[in-house]
């Protein structure tokens, strides 16, 4: 895990509380003043303060500031971080119909319902995220309490640059929050403070992101605190796999009290610089040579950790040389005491000597190997052969990684755009920036990159002709259901390691990335299909249908084994394909449970081999010769003993011919030299199984029910009540979807209206129907009526095509006693004979536990069951995803 020990760097914490805000009045107000911030900015900063992390002069307090003001000090103190930079903001939070964006609402915030500015006055989250990201700092921490804050996520998901970005969320999406008693700090920030300060259990030991997080959501469960909605309230956090951050210094408080609190430091200085202090005496003048240089011996030698590894491990362990420390000392004193000779020369020549930036280059990756090529980048960028005698820095490294396609696609067929972007072709928007080198997962991408070029491509590739290393694509199967003979975990084919799994676990299932933005999931998919063979994808549909489950794919193997564990059932029965060097190194997720796996060995799915890749730019000469030489200088560390340990620890092989672990110590269910790890991906069998899944399905057609009898009132409101949740979901539909809408109300022979009939319909020209015709009615639902009528429909549109369908039902179960004994299973049996997945919705706890009318409809028919105790928006909306062709 690269955790961060700060102390020493530059940090930075800027605490927001908007207590007061300017307008509070209907019809344009916010919901109110917030009292009880003012006192969670007190008790932060005091926590902060002695954390050991934060030095008093280090952490700004912006009292219910303006945006401007908000927009002002968040670039300052950007501009300002080296090591850590924290930011938390406390007040009101507000969302757009979609739920798809977080406003954060300062002073002088207000309402507009519908106009195009809906929220002016306040900040979107995705912008926050952008101007944090222009900092150089090592770790960002944002703290969001306020209503809404798991919304947040879904942005941090989505921006390009989170790699660094830790984000803690107060409360689930879609949720509000009560601030709590005016005369005390928020709940959540309560809980959060007397964490950082240490409880009396802990607080002789240092505090890491992932253990503060995983403190508040003990806490918040403990103290039984429920949301607005009554639901349990549940702070969520998001990390990249293995970031984290320490942000209390162990050791014990301060025991002289708080005393009085220090002077908050302004977000923007308004008074001049104070005139030059008298010169001290002579002494102090020697002391404070020694203390600089004292100083100097220190940042020297936080300098020379790698960055990859950033002084992880048990924060309390005594650093190597810390014994050395007194003779050390004593030296420097010695040498400040020679004589008013040299201290002239530390008093003239000042600070440190300051560097001019390095040059620097861009490095694309494969979204499943950017953890550790970006380990390797922080370690070369602090090692020896990176730097110059006087200590300067002779190149820079920015990492970034983006879906394979895209980048394929950019570099081959596209490389011109970056230059000049049009209206659909734009690589700085999908892909980044140029970059300088690129590591693929596989030599395939650059012979499709290649093979795709015309005389117009102005990105000119050069790879070399040995990969850095080797990683089996892997089925990871549960423990409990896996092959225990040797030859069944070896050389075997993808789909009968699948049916013979299936033969000891008739339920089990198969999951594997999106094969559209990481190379394992493409590899997998060559697999899948038989592409391998040099034929085109035989049974593409087929195929798709062994792994199918109910969402989207996770676009990474880390994702992947991340969400496994939020049910156990799921993790218990479903095997994965995922990169084996992801069995050693781990993932970085919330849960702290996960099934055992063991690794079979697919014969026919190719493995990942990163490969280095300079990519040259037609007209780039100013400093070609310059970027040359700082991209080799990189290739050579790399392909070298160094690059090498880095590759060893995360749990790669050797890219030669015997395929041998770079480290012996192998990681639990992973063989040691299992044999023919030989196959190399071909670039006509990827693109095949590129195309194969392009062309699966093709346009959908999905038919949505919400329930409007009386019942639904109290949960029809806001994007958290049922018609949001369906305006949120049309983003999964594309302009070649087909689709309607009904209201179910009514126990007649017509238990629903239809408000949009089949078709194709614009977002915007839906959203307004919905708005305008959907309406609580003061009847009761018919679930069992409403649900055979739909698939009816479906089965009937469905018969002369192969478009996949879906039936979405959004309710609040009131009248699920319709749904029980002869009328489930005619639900049920219908859904089956029609073959349509059905999703149920419920806007109540509990629908989706084994045995409910909900569970077993969705079971039943291969759709998905989501309650209050998922992300009802986002899940929903992936739901959706699956079945149509929306992009967003």
């Amino acid at each position: 895990m690269a955790g961060l020990d700060p102390r020493g760097l530059v940090n930075r914490a800027l605490l927001v509380g908007v207590s007061e805000y300017d307008l509070v009045r209907p019809p344009h107000g916010v919901p109110g003043d917030l009292p009880a911030v003012k006192h969670s900015l007190n008790r932060l900063r005091e926590a902060l303060r002695r954390g050991g992390v934060f030095g008093e002069r280090e952490i700004t307090v912006s009292r219910s500031p303006s945006l401007d003001d908000f927009s002002r000090a968040l670039r300052q103190t950007a501009a300002e971080a080296e090591g850590v930079l924290l930011l938390y903001f406390a007040g009101h939070g507000a969302i757009p119909s979609a739920g798809d964006e977080l406003f954060l609402q300062m002073r002088n915030a207000s309402v507009v319902a519908g106009g195009h500015a809906v929220f002016p006055g306040a900040e979107m989250f995705t912008t926050v995220l952008t101007v944090l990201a222009t900092s150089e700092a090592r770790r960002i921490v944002i703290v969001l309490d306020c209503c809404f804050a798991g919304n947040a996520a879904w942005v941090w998901e989505t921006f390009r640059d989170k790699r660094r970005v830790l984000l803690l969320m107060s409360v689930q999406a879609n949720h509000r929050t009560d601030a709590g008693d005016p005369g005390t700090p928020t709940p959540f920030t309560a809980e959060l403070a007397r964490l950082l300060e240490g409880d009396g259990k802990d607080g002789e030991g240092g505090l890491w992101f992932r253990g503060l997080a995983d403190g508040l959501r003990e806490a918040m469960a403990a103290g039984g605190h429920r949301t607005l909605r009554g639901e349990p309230w549940e702070p969520l956090s998001r990390a990249e796999p293995g970031e984290d951050v320490l942000l209390r210094a162990p050791g014990p408080a301060p025991a002289d009290g708080p005393g009085p609190a220090p002077p908050e430091r302004p977000a923007f200085p308004e008074r001049p610089a104070p005139p030059d202090p008298p010169k001290p005496p002579l002494p102090v003048r020697l002391r404070t040579a020694a203390g600089a240089a004292v100083a100097a011996v220190r940042r020297r030698r936080r300098a020379r950790v790698p960055a990859g590894q950033d002084r992880a491990g048990p924060p309390d362990r005594p650093r190597p040389g810390s014994r050395r420390r007194p003779a050390v000392l004593a030296g420097l004193l010695a040498l400040a005491l020679i004589g008013i000779g040299s201290y002239r020369i530390v008093v003239l020549t000042g600070d440190p000597v300051r560097c001019a930036p390095p040059l620097e280059l861009r490095v694309l990756t494969d979204p499943d190997l950017e953890p550790t090529v970006r380990a390797a980048a922080d370690a070369y960028l602090t090692s020896e052969q990176n730097t110059a005698g006087d200590g300067c820095r002779r190149s820079g490294i920015t990492v970034y990684s983006a879906g394979t396609a895209d980048a394929v696609t950019a570099l081959g067929r596209r490389s011109g755009a970056w230059k000049e972007p049009g209206a659909g072709a734009n690589p700085q928007r999908d892909v980044g920036p140029q970059p300088d080198i690129w590591i693929p997962g596989s030599p395939a991408d650059v012979a499709r990159v290649t093979a795709a070029q015309d005389t117009d491509a102005v990105a000119r590739l050069d790879a070399d002709g040995t990969p850095l290393a080797y990683s089996p694509v892997v089925l990871a199967v549960p423990q409990a259901v896996a092959a225990e003979l040797l030859e069944e975990r070896v050389g075997v084919p993808l789909n009968r390691m699948i049916d013979a799994l299936r033969g000891r676990l008739p339920e089990a299932e198969v999951r594997r990335p999106d094969p559209e933005f990481t190379d394992t999931g493409l590899l997998a998919t060559v697999g899948l299909y038989g592409t391998g063979t040099g034929s085109g994808a035989r049974d593409a549909a087929g195929a798709e249908r062994r792994v199918a489950q109910p969402g989207p794919p996770s676009p990474t193997a880390a994702d992947l084994l991340c969400v496994l564990p939020d049910v156990d059932a799921v993790d218990e029965r479903t095997a994965a394909l995922v990169p084996e060097f992801l069995m050693k190194s781990g993932v970085g997720c919330d849960s702290r449970r996960r099934t055992a796996r063991i690794a079979q060995y697919p014969g026919d799915v190719p493995g990942l081999e990163p490969v280095f890749t300079r990519v040259r730019w037609q007209g780039a000469d100013r400093d070609a010769g310059a970027r040359d030489d700082a991209a080799e200088a990189f290739r050579r560390w790399l392909a070298g003993a160094p690059g090498r340990a880095v590759f060893a620890r995360d749990g790669f092989r050797s890219a030669t011919d015997d395929r041998a672990l770079l480290d012996a110590d192998r990681a639990a269910g992973v063989l040691h030299a299992p044999s023919r790890l030989t196959r190399t991906a071909g670039r006509d069998a990827t693109e095949a199984a590129l195309d194969g899944y392009r062309n699966v399905g093709g346009p959908g057609r999905a038919l949505f029910l919400l329930d409007s009898s009386g019942s639904m009132a109290g949960r029809w409101e806001g994007s958290g009540g049922g018609p949001g949740l369906l305006k949120q979901s049309l983003g999964g539909l594309g302009g070649r979807d087909e689709y309607a809408l009904w209201t179910v109300s009514g126990t007649g022979d017509d238990p629903y209206d239809t408000l949009l009939p089949f078709g194709r319909h614009a977002r915007r020209d839906a959203e307004r129907t919905v708005d305008r015709a959907a309406v609580v009615r003061d009847a009761e639902a018919d679930p069992h009526g409403a649900l055979l009528a739909a698939l009816d429909a479906m089965r009937l549109r469905g018969a002369d095509d192969e478009r996949p369908d879906l039936v979405v039902y959004i309710t609040d179960d009131e009248d699920a006693g319709r749904l029980t004994g002869d009328r489930l299973a005619d639900v049920i049996g219908a859904a089956r004979a029609a073959g349509v997945p059905v999703t149920m919705v419920s806007l109540t706890g509990g629908s989706c536990d084994a045995g409910e009318p909900d569970a077993r409809i969705s079971e039943a028919t291969g759709g998905r069951c989501l309650d209050t105790g998922d992300d009802l928006g986002g899940a929903l909306h992936d739901e959706v995803a699956r079945t149509g062709t929306g992009e967003d």
